[in-house]
């Protein structure tokens, strides 16, 4: 991948980062949950929605084995190209995340 898409790739992704989601507004019955929405929101570009993609190096997360106390600490704080989600997500949100990226992994 050339560097410009490299940088094109970053700067869509902390773009992404920065998008305000309403995550505090309460979910209807039936309708996705703050996990999911989060996750569509956050994470779809490099791991894709059933959580595979790879993009930029990104982990196939339905083959993760960390824990979830792992999950969040890798979102909060990052880890390589993956940005730190924890000035952009609150806590309640990051475990949101993780836990709906926990399920990806059981729909195998």
């Amino acid at each position: 991948m050339s560097t410009i898409m490299r940088i094109a790739a970053l700067t869509t992704v902390v773009l992404i980062s920065c998008a305000t989601t309403g995550a505090d507004e309460a979910e209807p019955k039936g309708r996705i949950g703050s996990g999911e929405r989060l996750y569509r929101a956050h994470c779809t570009l490099c791991h894709g929605g059933d959580g595979k993609l790879g993009l930029n190096g990104s982990k196939d997360l339905t083959l993760s084995v960390l824990t979830r106390a792992q999950m969040i600490e890798q979102v909060s704080n990052g880890k390589g190209a993956m940005a730190a989600y924890r000035h952009v997500l609150t806590a309640k949100e990051i475990e949101a995340v993780v836990d709906y990226t926990r399920s990806l992994g059981k729909a195998r």
